[in-house]
């Protein structure tokens, strides 16, 4: 549950600098800009360059504001001050941290503790770019750090407390797809009527393109035959969220297994059921969270639960085989044939 690296997700429809001072004629707008330590890419469907680059500003530096209060790497985040004060004493926090904690907390709940937040006392002992597993000694005295039950809300006083001391939240599971539903509510506050904002694979979209037809968006192919054809399939967004969690976005292997940042809860280990798991939901905090309940559940028990929570879903299991939800088979078109035995 650390953070979710660049391209997640490849956006299929091709977004140009359309910036023409042609009013009256509406075109897609698109800027990036880095962000919570990974590109933010943000597409406005609008009639006027000022008015788009406006909206824009607004919507990133909602983003950055959010990062500043929920970065787990920040000594100054109220995150880091949460995580400072364990076992200690309740902390008051803004009203975006208060509900992005309880949001977790919420998915934690419906995941069985697959998705849980106080990972972070585990995900510290891990060191992908230096290529370090940690000891299982070490691992198991975190262990009993690990418990979202042990997350003390109090709404009254606007205060989070973690019971124990050595717990750490870490939110790099939910934080971008969070932070990508605050930017479109900043655009559509602002009067843009269709958006697509992407935080590194974290992607929400609504309205329509100007031509009329739905955002389209394409899920990588966790094991591609090669750089150019590297996208298992594509669907039409409209008014939803898509977020993936894959084994290829930080890892290293090491003696032919790979270890990759997708960590299980109960045991402090990555998760070895996936290859890659997208889920497609009306908000990107539910589609964050989820793709990494379901990722560290396996395809079997992730897919039963998507189904339960009515949420679409595409597993890509450890052999490389696809699992698409009822809901979704429909729209959904993959790009690539179906492969048997294939892992790694």
């Amino acid at each position: 549950m650390k953070k979710k690296f660049i391209a997640l997700i490849a956006v299929l429809s091709i977004f140009p600098a359309l910036f023409s001072c042609n009013l009256g004629k509406e075109k897609i707008y698109k800027d990036s800009k880095i962000a919570m330590d990974t590109i933010v890419t943000i597409n406005i469907v609008s009639n006027s360059k000022k008015n788009a680059r406006l909206a824009a500003s607004k919507a990133f530096g909602e983003i950055e504001r959010l990062s500043s209060l929920i970065n787990f790497y920040s000594d100054g985040s109220e995150l880091s001050k949460i995580n400072r004060n364990a076992g200690k004493k309740p902390v008051h926090v803004s009203p975006e941290t208060m509900d992005l904690i309880k949001d977790s907390i919420v998915v934690a709940k419906k995941s069985g503790g697959a998705f849980d937040p106080t990972i972070g006392a585990i995900s510290v002992l891990w060191d992908f770019q230096k290529k370090l597993i940690p000891g299982k000694r070490d691992i198991s005295k975190r262990l009993k750090l690990v418990s979202y039950k042990n997350i003390i809300i109090n709404e009254k006083k606007q205060t989070v407390y973690l019971r124990k001391k050595g717990m750490m939240i870490d939110l790099g599971g939910i934080a971008k797809g969070y932070a990508a539903d605050r930017a479109i509510d900043i655009l559509s506050s602002s009067g843009i009527k269709a958006a697509m904002v992407s935080v590194a694979g974290d992607i929400r979209a609504y309205g329509l393109k100007p031509d009329g037809k739905p955002w389209m968006v394409g899920i990588r192919d966790p094991r591609p035959v090669s750089a150019t054809e590297n996208i298992l399939a594509a669907l039409p967004l409209k008014n939803m969220a898509i977020s993936t969690s894959g084994d290829y976005q930080r890892f290293f292997i090491k003696d032919g297994v790979r270890y990759h940042h997708l960590l299980i809860p109960w045991t402090g280990m990555p998760a070895g059921g996936c290859q890659s798991v997208s889920v497609i939901a009306d908000k990107a905090v539910i589609t964050d969270s989820f793709a990494t309940a379901v990722f560290i559940l396996g395809p079997e028990k992730g897919m039963r639960l998507l189904e339960k929570m009515g949420y679409g879903g595409v597993i890509v299991d450890y052999y490389g085989r696809v699992h698409i939800t009822e809901g979704i088979k429909d729209k959904i078109e993959i790009k690539r044939p179906e492969r048997k035995n294939h892992s790694g």
